[in-house]
């Protein structure tokens, strides 16, 4: 009987979903696309504006550029660099205070997914003072306007730049969650490879390997469309050709592109279509342990889909075509696990871990719990997990 609600509950908000705004941001992109930024800022008519970052990437510099374009154009700043990883509450707090005391007008969030998600979640208070942001968790509880934002992502991962969802997490219950609401989406993205070109290795493995959960969770449940398929076809295509040399050159400019691009659609995928279980075993992991989100969901993403089996064999199977790894003459079975095993090998040559360190037996049914009320009843799983299917998963994970 819980299936069968779960899955009315999924087709119901899928036809819903139809009549929701979803905004597409309106893209800069290619080499320097940032200088180009403050510029629009001014056209927009924006005064004094609130970015948001973290302290590594102040340390690195890359920042910089925007903060004197938007000097030069006469717009007052107000830096928030002290978002940490799996931002929290009283980050977002923090930062929203900010935005209050100095009268801004606009967001810009600069960085990987944390300040992606810090800002995001700036924006929901300030759409919805009268709401604190564990009251917006869930789905479509914000639902007013959020100022105008810009996202500015520094790696090509998370596709926050694209997607309604704020992640966070709350440091005392150790619960990380997401407030999804299509009004979060940023009105702006720019898409400049220059500033990913000095990402360390495992960050651009592990974030490229989050990009690629998004894709193919997106494209194996049950809320597609013609749309969310080509998008995560395209995604996955891409990262297949991209993430390695990315990994293993830096600075190489064309791979560095195209996995920013891969991020980008494979966030417009989920964002329609969902994510699922793998995500929901990440986001446990991110808010008990600080595990890194595209850490978790690399190391994830093959044990959940050789889990559902013959149920995404059909998917997988695309998958591996469009990845470049099913050969002529294969069975759809076939092509199927050489996809898992293809994400296995990438994970290998990009020295991912192939287990999670550090889980603590007993925390484990609390993480049950949370995951099974994270995945259920929206995400569009290809096979909704009991609590058993979901406690041997935790299990295998581990060393």
């Amino acid at each position: 009987m819980y299936k069968t609600y779960c899955r009315a509950y999924q087709k119901t908000f899928k036809f819903a979903s139809r009549f929701l705004t979803w905004r597409t941001p309106k893209l800069l992109e290619g080499e320097n696309s940032l200088l180009k930024l403050p510029q629009l800022v001014r056209e927009k008519g924006l005064r004094r504006i609130l970015v948001v970052t973290d302290q590594g990437i102040a340390a690195l510099g890359l920042i910089d550029p925007l903060l004197e374009g938007l000097e030069k154009q006469q717009i007052d700043h107000i830096v928030y660099d002290r978002t940490v990883p799996n931002p929290t509450i009283d980050n977002i707090e923090e930062a929203y205070g900010l935005y209050k005391i100095h009268g801004c007008e606009g967001i810009i969030a600069f960085g990987g997914g944390s300040p992606m998600d810090c800002a995001k979640g700036v924006a929901a208070r300030i759409a919805r003072p009268d709401l604190q942001l564990p009251q917006m968790k869930g789905t479509l509880k914000v639902r007013k306007e959020i100022p105008p934002f810009f996202a500015i992502p520094t790696t090509a991962g998370t596709g926050s730049e694209a997607t309604v969802a704020a992640v966070v997490s709350n440091s005392k219950t150790h619960e990380k969650y997401a407030i999804n609401d299509p009004v979060l989406i940023p009105h702006y993205a720019v898409l400049d490879p220059l500033l990913t070109v000095k990402l360390p290795p495992h960050i651009t493995s592990t974030t490229g390997m989050d990009a690629l959960t998004h894709a193919v969770e997106a494209y194996i449940g049950k809320s597609t469309t013609e749309e969310t398929r080509s998008y995560s076809l395209k995604a996955v295509e891409l990262i297949f050709n991209n993430l390695y040399t990315a990994y293993t050159d830096g600075e190489n400019l064309e791979a560095r592109k195209n996995m920013q691009e891969a991020a980008y659609l494979a966030g417009m995928a989920f964002t329609r279509a969902y994510v699922g279980n793998v995500h929901a075993i990440a986001h446990t992991l991110g808010g008990f342990y600080g595990v890194p989100h595209g850490l978790a969901n690399a190391v994830i993403l093959p044990y959940v889909l050789d889990f559902y089996g013959e149920t995404i064999y059909k998917s997988l199977s695309e998958l591996a075509e469009a990845a470049g790894v099913g050969k002529k003459g294969q069975s759809v079975e076939q092509k199927a696990k050489q996809f898992i095993e293809a994400v296995k090998q990438l994970n290998k040559d990009m020295n991912i871990p192939n287990k999670i360190e550090g889980i603590i037996n007993r925390d484990i049914p609390v993480m049950v719990e949370r995951a099974l009320q994270e995945a259920n009843p929206l995400y569009p799983v290809p096979k909704i997990l009991n609590k058993d299917e979901m406690f041997y998963l935790y299990q295998i994970i581990q060393p």
